[in-house]
């Protein structure tokens, strides 16, 4: 094979190339596995013939890679000239991430209580029986100590069933005057269904002071619930049983929907009810070493659940578990 015709051949059909692609195929043609070249290369016998189809294919080569420069810039130079970009155009749009409803929920009601002079205290979700229960008030004999209402991480630790414990543990650390919330997630052992979860959210409330009474809760509810379901709220109070208070009451709230006149979300009742609450037990102070003599105040708790269903009507808990977009788009 004559390896400079070659290489003369080669390199003036590579310099009238004028696409990529057309050189792209003149590659192949000269350079390839099955080009003259390569087939000669492989039946070489003598150094003097290697050396001059070594040197043909590296000019072939240099060749290649000088064409395909120029064409490439040739390319971008036409393209940047034809090409205008109108910066005024508006920008493709990015959806905005947002809060989960229930941390909307949660941020206003913590809001409320800190306009009030209350403090957020964080609790514990992994507690001893001894703060779950016993220094609440609870009997041995109560349902909620059982294995089949609460969940037991062994004989004395469980998930929490409320945040309750948190305002013994800072009772225990401070001395009256205590105002404090406590929201977060609570665990109990339940059959999911349309009203129940085994996990949950509550925001339980503590105040602690010389002299307070059943009327200071009142007001303290009611300007709570007219803060989360409007100014026109009104509430009654019924009496209940737990056993963290006494007395203890439910309040119900006027159904913002109808009124009071009655419709399908008050059950036409007219009030739906919204929270537990009482006046804090003596022997739930005497726990902590307050004198229940000096001292008296009120608790109360509200599922945050409970609150985002009533105001938004939303009819089933579980959606706010199953991170569907269409659902917490709207919120």
């Amino acid at each position: 094979m004559d390896a400079e015709a070659l290489e003369n051949e080669a390199t003036s059909a590579i310099e009238r190339a004028s696409t990529v692609e057309e050189l792209d195929e003149l590659r192949v043609r000269y350079l390839g596995r099955r080009s003259p070249l390569k087939l000669a290369l492989r039946e070489v016998r003598d150094r003097e013939s290697g050396i001059a189809l070594n040197a043909a294919r590296t000019a072939i080569e240099a060749a290649v890679a000088a064409r395909v420069a120029l064409l490439e810039g040739t390319a971008l130079d036409r393209r940047l000239a034809e090409e205008v970009v109108d910066v005024t155009l508006p920008g493709e749009g990015t959806s905005r991430g947002r809060l989960h409803l229930i941390t909307q929920i949660r941020r206003e009601i913590e809001d409320i209580f800190l306009g009030l002079g209350y403090r957020v205290v964080d609790g514990r979700e992994v507690e001893t029986a001894h703060y779950n229960f016993d220094a609440l008030n609870m009997p041995s004999w109560h349902p909620v100590r059982s294995p089949h209402h609460s969940l037991f991480l062994n004989r004395d630790v469980l998930l929490r069933t409320e945040t309750s414990p948190a305002q013994i543990h800072v009772m225990e650390a401070e001395q009256p005057p205590v105002y404090i919330i406590s929201p977060g997630r609570v665990y109990r052992r339940e059959t999911p269904d349309p009203r129940r979860s085994s996990i949950f959210h509550q925001v339980e409330g503590l105040a602690v002071d010389r002299g307070i009474t059943l009327a200071d809760l009142k007001g303290t509810l009611l300007y709570v619930m007219r803060a989360l379901f409007g100014e026109d709220r009104e509430m009654r109070f019924r009496t209940h049983f737990f056993p963290f208070t006494e007395p203890s009451v439910e309040p119900d709230v006027s159904c913002f929907l109808c009124g009071g006149a009655g419709c399908r979300l008050c059950k036409y009742s007219g009030w739906i009810e919204i929270a537990g609450s009482g006046l804090v037990d003596p022997n739930v102070l005497e726990f902590v070493g307050y004198d229940p003599e000096e001292f008296s105040g009120f608790a109360f708790g509200m599922g945050i659940e409970r609150v985002a269903m009533v105001r938004h009507g939303v009819p089933d808990i579980r959606l706010f578990w199953d991170n569907d977009l269409r659902f917490l788009g709207q919120f």
